[in-house]
């Protein structure tokens, strides 16, 4: 298999770019763009207080990272979607993000233990689909139509904008628990509104490990502890969402062996076939 070129990160031509434009507000989202991705350890004054969860009714946004341990351009890619995640800087919306470990890397002297053949698979199919030249890491897709590139602070500002204003379905996620006479077994329930797209579209639930510390040992990483955000486990399409139809289903999944109810994440989500754009997500995590 042909390596993927990997994206290069120029922190210091980042920061003059933003300097230099006259007039440009660097609002909030720029300037957590800024620090989740050259590293900067200080944010101005209205961080914390950004800090708390969107409500129920914000505008759900699938940012979906496919990173890898083996490759040494991904841990600011990591940090950058563990910002995303906690800071939830893009007023009106519910940032849903997943990391999706691909196994492109797992040859090079470190094999991510969080890697699937499934998850490059998925990788693999957005890069058809986009008509991208090749895949790379770390890559980030946002609402399965676009890539974000995070170099660039005035497309991550304009990306996102675009992605609130688009119409969602409506996803709720209930009744998550694990089966009692069977260890291991998840149970929840998903439902939707009415699809209102012109065409049928797919519902997918994905599990994803809530946080994730690993220390690498070797690999182009070798000697770095990195930290990840919801970790995908797997994704598995539950059922189709037909034109003019609602969702209702009860969905059974079994976890890997010591997954706890309490470390993980639910995100039911519906998307167009191809992989294609997102319709609508619901995110659920276990109690901390």
């Amino acid at each position: 298999m042909t390596k993927m070129r990997r994206l290069k990160i120029a922190c210091g031509s980042f920061r003059s770019r933003l300097s230099g434009m006259s007039g440009y507000n660097t609002n909030r989202l720029l300037m957590w763009t800024i620090a989740a991705f050259c590293g900067w350890n200080s944010l101005n004054g209205n961080a914390q207080a950004a800090q708390a969860a969107p409500s129920t009714d914000s505008h759900p946004i699938l940012v979906e990272l496919f990173t890898s341990e083996g490759c040494s351009s991904c841990p600011p890619a990591d940090d950058f979607v563990q910002k995303l995640d906690a800071l939830q800087s893009v007023d009106g919306a519910q940032l849903i993000v997943l990391s999706e470990h691909v196994t492109y890397w797992d040859h090079d002297g470190w094999k991510d233990a969080n890697s699937s053949a499934a998850l490059t698979d998925r990788r693999s199919a957005y890069v058809h689909v986009m008509g991208l030249p090749t895949p790379y890491t770390p890559q980030i897709i946002v609402d399965g139509t676009k890539e974000m590139r995070i170099s660039d602070a005035q497309q991550v500002e304009k990306l996102f904008q675009q992605a609130v204003t688009m119409p969602k379905i409506p996803v709720r996620i209930s009744a998550v628990g694990m089966d009692q006479g069977t260890p291991g077994l998840l149970r929840t329930h998903v439902e939707t509104d009415a699809n209102t797209a012109r065409s049928n579209a797919e519902v997918y639930v994905a599990i994803a490990l809530d946080h994730v510390d690993s220390q690498v040992l070797r690999g182009e990483n070798g000697g770095r502890r990195l930290t990840h955000v919801a970790v995908v486990q797997q994704i598995t399409k539950i059922g189709k969402l037909q034109k003019g139809k609602t969702f209702a289903e009860d969905v059974q999944l079994k976890l890997k062996p010591g997954t706890e109810l309490n470390g993980i994440r639910v995100v039911a989500f519906v998307q167009a076939q191809g992989p294609g754009q997102l319709l609508g997500a619901a995110l659920w995590k276990g109690a901390h």
